[in-house]
C-alpha cells in the first residue's frame, strides 16, 4: 500500500513516516491488490492535542478514521485498530456486495473551498453515484459519519441515509 502523509502546523519526521507505513501494512492482509491502493494520512496539531485522519479510498467504498490524542504513535496505533474493527465489522456486507454485480463506483471526491468564513466552516462538493440503500449504509459505516448522501439506484432520486438515535437507520429522499 502506498502512503501519502500530510501535516498541518508540524513537520512529519522520517521515523513518523516509517512507523505509519509499518502500521498501515497490517491492513494489507484485508485488501486485494494492495499495491494499487493509496492511504491518505493527515496529521493535525490542535493545541496540546494531535489528530490523525486516515482515508483509504477503495473500489466501491472508503475506509476512514479520525483519532485525537497526545502522542502521535499512540493515535496511529488506535487508528489502525479502528480500521481493522471497521473491516471486520463490515466484512459480511462487503462480501455480500462482491457477489452482486455493481458498476465501478469510485469514492466521492471532496473539494474544500474557503468562502464566507464567518458562517460556513467547510464546503464539500460531491459527485453522487447511483447505489442502493444497503450500499449507502455500508459507505456511511465505513466513512464513520452519521449520514451519507447518495443517488438512489432504484428511484434515481437524491437520498440521505442517516443513523437514528434508536440505533436504526433513516432515509430521506427527494420527491
Amino acid at each position: 500500500m502506498k502512503t501519502i502523509i500530510r501535516s498541518e502546523k508540524q513537520k512529519v519526521t522520517d521515523s513518523m513516516k516509517e512507523y505509519t507505513d509499518k502500521k498501515l501494512s497490517k491492513i494489507d492482509k484485508y485488501l486485494e491488490s494492495s499495491e494499487n491502493i493509496t492511504a491518505n494520512v493527515l496529521f493535525k496539531l490542535t493545541g496540546p492535542k494531535q489528530k490523525v485522519e486516515i482515508t483509504i479510498p477503495l473500489q466501491g467504498y472508503t475506509l476512514r478514521v479520525e483519532v485525537t490524542g497526545e502522542d502521535y504513535y499512540a493515535i496511529i496505533d488506535s487508528a489502525i485498530d479502528k480500521l481493522e474493527r471497521q473491516i471486520r465489522k463490515n466484512k459480511t456486507r462487503i462480501n455480500r456486495r462482491k457477489t452482486k454485480t455493481y458498476d465501478d463506483f469510485t469514492n466521492l471526491d471532496f473539494v474544500e473551498e474557503e468562502e464566507n468564513k464567518d458562517k460556513i466552516e467547510k464546503r464539500k462538493k460531491v459527485e453522487l453515484k447511483p447505489m442502493d440503500e444497503e450500499e449507502a449504509i455500508l459507505q456511511m459505516e465505513l466513512s464513520n459519519h452519521d449520514f451519507y448522501v447518495f443517488k438512489n439506484k432504484e428511484t434515481g432520486k437524491l437520498a440521505i441515509i442517516y443513523k437514528r438515535k434508536d440505533s436504526g437507520y433513516g432515509l430521506i429522499e427527494e420527491e
